[in-house]
């Protein structure tokens, strides 16, 4: 844990001052869901677009991470998507806690399929806390770019409105769950699945107000 926080504070002080490249991560999970799903332009894409637009120097190489592993502390912004049924053992649950706890981020973006698998393993992870929908005046929609209508839809799916969920420790929101918005796909290159310009650039600019929400505020509230 001692490594993980002098680890943390390093990798902030080279995003705010552009001298350090970081790193970003897959969470790998058990389970048999696609936690693989976007795997080959998703988050490089974003990346991309984060160091062009927002000046940062974040590694063009993404990792992945399992959950249960030591190595989930060497990664201050963890990315998790799929499908499909997600499973947490003990000490994954364990594990992921003292991540999140120790001054970690996780970004869950529900791909189609995953919503009622992780309510039920995050809530083991913290059984005391609660899913929170962000109000649309929450700083995350409004960093370099503004959504003053909160979340992009960027697929259909249930034709239900996009929803962006929080688990929140102590002040700090230390989980976003975006839930019927499908950023991820959006982040693909558009020959991939089809999107618009539009819904791409929409995508890759909710990204990079995460990114910049996470690293420059902390997630302080």
């Amino acid at each position: 844990m001692f490594r993980f926080i002098i680890t943390c504070s390093l990798l902030l002080i080279g995003f705010v001052t552009n001298a350090q490249s970081y790193q970003i991560a897959v969470l790998k999970y058990n389970g048999g869901g696609d936690w693989y799903a976007n795997l080959q332009t998703s988050l490089p894409n974003l990346i991309n677009y984060a160091n062009q637009n927002l000046d940062l120097n974040i590694s063009s190489e993404q990792a992945t991470v399992e959950v249960g592993s030591e190595e989930l502390m060497n990664y201050p912004f963890v990315h998790m998507t799929g499908h499909g049924n997600v499973v947490f053992s003990g000490s994954e649950r364990d594990n992921l806690r003292m991540y999140l706890l120790g001054g970690g981020f996780l970004h869950i973006d529900d791909n189609y399929g995953m919503d009622s698998f992780v309510r039920i393993e995050m809530k083991k992870v913290f059984p005391e806390l609660d899913w929170v929908e962000l109000p649309l005046s929450h700083p995350i929609f409004h960093q370099s770019f503004d959504f003053p209508q909160g979340l992009p839809k960027i697929h259909e799916h249930d034709n239900k409105s996009p929803q962006a969920l929080g688990l929140m420790y102590e002040g700090r929101l230390i989980c976003l769950y975006t839930f019927e918005a499908d950023l991820g796909d959006g982040w693909e290159s558009t020959s991939v699945h089809g999107d618009s310009e539009s819904n791409h650039i929409q995508a890759l600019q909710m990204g990079c107000n995460i990114l910049e929400f996470v690293f420059l505020g902390n997630g302080i509230q």
